[in-house]
């Protein structure tokens, strides 16, 4: 079970300790100090993993202003142990912390494409998002900004979301994969380019997540793979 922290309870050193445990131990961050997950965008956005208060402060030392964290808040006012390192190092390096939750094993919501939009058009460059190993909810946010912010095409967009990555479109994360396939057949049908205007246009009048979610189907071997021996979220 992951560890869950109050403020007051982190500020102790007890809780302190409890937060670098969730961080290193519960979280596997000791796999990310041996394997690094990042990759640039372009002169503005990176993509990465779940950072230690040590790559937070590497991070700002390359002139990061924001880090958008895909992996969220809890509703509850206590948190996970290993978020109040990264908040702790973010303001003491004077950098945003955008927390914004993304999903890897269901259909996009409609909420999570505008919204991760509208934190694109307004937070302050250059900027990194994360999610906790850099492969599937980053994937699938590297994707948006490249085609919706850098307005790069769809298809170079969707070299974010690869195993290059880490990313596995045969098992439950395949379903961001299947998203793009649904959107791309809809708009060969209209004979019309994939814009982002066309997208979003999408998205809002025509796309239905219940039945994305319904017509995808992962295979049993992948979804091994991700759920159980890589151990995604």
């Amino acid at each position: 079970m992951p560890t869950f922290l109050l403020p007051d309870e982190f500020a102790t050193p007890e809780g302190r300790k409890k937060a670098w445990r969730s961080l290193i131990w519960e979280d596997h961050g000791f796999l990310r100090e041996v394997y690094d997950n990042s990759h640039q965008l372009s002169e503005n956005m990176w993509r990465s993993f779940q950072p230690s208060p040590r790559h937070v402060e590497k991070w700002a030392e390359r002139g990061i202003k924001t880090i958008i964290n895909l992996r969220g808040l809890r509703e509850e006012p206590d948190q996970v142990g290993f978020w109040h390192l990264e908040n702790e190092a973010c303001a003491k390096h004077n950098v945003e912390l955008v927390n914004f939750r993304a999903f890897s094993r269901e259909a996009p919501r409609k909420t999570f494409i505008f919204g991760l939009k509208e934190i694109f058009d307004r937070i302050a460059y250059p900027a990194m998002m994360h999610c906790k190993s850099g492969a599937d909810r980053a994937g699938i946010s590297a994707t948006l900004y490249m085609f919706l912010r850098e307005r790069k095409p769809l298809d170079v967009a969707l070299q974010q979301l690869t195993f290059k990555y880490g990313h596995v479109r045969h098992g439950k994360t395949g379903v961001l994969d299947y998203f793009f396939d649904v959107y791309r057949a809809f708009a060969a049908e209209q004979q019309t380019e994939c814009t982002p205007e066309h997208f979003l246009d999408w998205v809002e009048n025509v796309y239905d997540k219940e039945a994305v979610q319904a017509e995808f189907k992962d295979q049993w071997w992948a979804t091994i793979l991700t759920d159980k021996i890589l151990r995604r979220e």
